[in-house]
This record gives C-alpha cells, structure tokens and sequence, in this order.
C-alpha cells in the first residue's frame, strides 16, 4: 500500500513540475493575437477577414499556430486584450493587434505594410453612374444634387471634403464607432444601401473593399480619394505591441519586410485601395499566363 501510494504521490509531483513548462511551451508555440470577433473585413471568428489570413500567413512563417483573444474593437480594447495580463501570471492574454494606424497612441507600432485612402462609393445602375470622380458631384444639376444622400461620418475627412465642397446638406449622419457590437460600418452600410436610405458614402478603404467584393445587392463602384490641401484621405496602417515589447517588433517588422509581396497581393484580393507615400494608386501585378 505504502508504494503505491508513494507512487502516486511522485506521478502528481511531477505533473506539477510539468505543467508551468506545458503552459510556457504553449506560449512559445502559439501566435497570439487580438482581434474583433466580427469586424469585417478585417477580422472575424471564422478567419475570413484579411487580417485573420495575415496572421496565418506570419504563424506559419514563425512555425507556430494562431491563438485569438476575442473583444469587440470599440474604447477599451487595448486595455482588455493587449494590456491583460492572465490570472496569476505574468503573461498577457494576446500580443499583438494586427491593425492600427501608424504611431497608434496607446501601444507600439511596426512599421507600415499597407497604406490606403478613403474612397467614394455608390451602387451601380443607381442613377449615378455617370460619376467617375469625386469633383462630377459639384457638377450635378441642382435637381439631381438634391436628391442625393451620402452617408458622413463625424470627424471623418469625407465630412469635411463635404463642406468644402458645399455638399454637406445633402448628408445623413453616422458615427463613426458603432455602439452595437453585434455589426459593424461596413455591414451598416451594405444593410442601408440595400434598404435605398443612402445613395453614396466616402469610406475607409478596406470597407470600400468590402462593399465592392462582398455587398449586396451590388455591383458597387469605388473611386478613390486623393489628398487635397488640408484634408488628408490616405494613411499608413501597422501592427502594435506592448511599449516595452521590443523583441516582437522587430520580430514583426522582419515578417512584413518578408511578407511584403504576399500581403499585398492579399489586400488586393480584397479589393483595399492601396496608395504610395505621393497617394497614388498602386495597381495590382498582373498573374502570369502559364
């Protein structure tokens, strides 16, 4: 008796002993990151969002699996993903955020791998198809001006392009931060557009992309903003770490430069219209006949 449970007592000792190595082994096998649960198209739970698929892309680059920690993407994110540390240990819940703009206030950011810029976007065969830049909507006839209704985000650049260009009577507010977790700008706007409550919208980017590849009922058109004067249309994005994380940056700022070529044909694929430091469109390589 007096073996056996000798014995039983050395089999628990030593899964005690093992399991700080199985949980710091985890850690070290996983890509741990913190995302959104349902904000396409950038990130959502079932990995189809392009952010989800860069992560794949860097996991598999490092050997390693992706990990999610799932918060809706609204004030107090960073706080409780990125600055969470784990019950009773000093690990954090996830490590990095896989989209910010670039010198993001509240964390670290890598360097740039994408820069893009706001774009207009309508439904065609709306009765706006004869738009083909943002300037043909000063152009419109009086009557047909009054009947437009574009969607404006407060504090967002499409506003004030609105009001330089005395548009801005013909726009129906919206916030720019959904409060409802449940959906976000881009399903808002697909759901208006289809419901005929707007005509127009000057968006983020990826979520023009968005409406392009996945709205319905489309086809939508999407003509791109070019920076004028003091309203700037296109930003660089990067990804964030903790401040004092300065191994993962540059860990993460050497899979980008690695991965530059990937995760670009990737945003293209999404239809992101990406842009150079001048704001001018960078076009998509074209696929090789074999």
């Amino acid at each position: 008796m007096t073996v056996r449970c000798d014995a039983r007592r050395a089999v628990v000792l030593l899964a005690s002993l093992l399991m700080p190595f199985s949980v710091a082994q985890a850690e070290k096998d996983a890509f741990k990151v913190c995302a959104d649960p349902n904000n396409p198209p950038f990130s959502d739970k079932n990995g189809h969002g392009f952010e989800n698929k860069i992560a794949e892309l860097f996991a598999k680059d490092l050997g390693k699996k992706v990990e999610y920690t799932w918060f809706p993407q609204r004030i107090g994110f960073i706080r409780n993903t990125l600055k969470a540390q784990l019950p009773n240990s000093d690990e954090y819940k996830c490590d990095v955020v896989m989209g910010v703009p670039t010198g993001y206030e509240l964390a670290a950011t890598t360097k740039p791998y994408y820069r893009s810029t706001y774009a207009l976007v309508y439904r065609k065969k709306s009765g706006w198809d004869d738009i083909k830049s943002p300037e043909d909507l000063e152009r419109l006839p009086d009557e047909r001006k009054n009947k437009l209704r574009i969607a404006m985000f407060d504090g967002a650049p499409g506003t004030t392009w609105l009001f330089n260009h005395q548009l801005a009577d013909r726009g129906l507010p919206y916030q720019s931060m959904s409060g409802d977790a449940a959906v976000n700008t881009a399903q808002i706007l697909e759901k208006d557009f289809a419901e005929g409550k707007i005509d127009m919208v000057i968006v983020w980017g990826p979520i023009a992309g968005y409406l392009v590849t996945q709205g319905k009922p489309g086809p939508f058109e999407m003509i791109p903003m070019k920076s004028e004067g003091s309203i700037k249309f296109d930003f660089p994005i990067s990804m964030a770490v903790r401040f004092p994380d300065k191994e993962r940056k540059e860990e993460l700022n050497a899979l980008i430069e690695r991965n530059a070529k990937k995760i670009e044909a990737l945003l293209h694929e999404y239809r992101v219209p990406l842009v150079d430091q001048s704001g001018n469109l960078i076009e998509a390589a074209k696929k090789s006949k074999k």
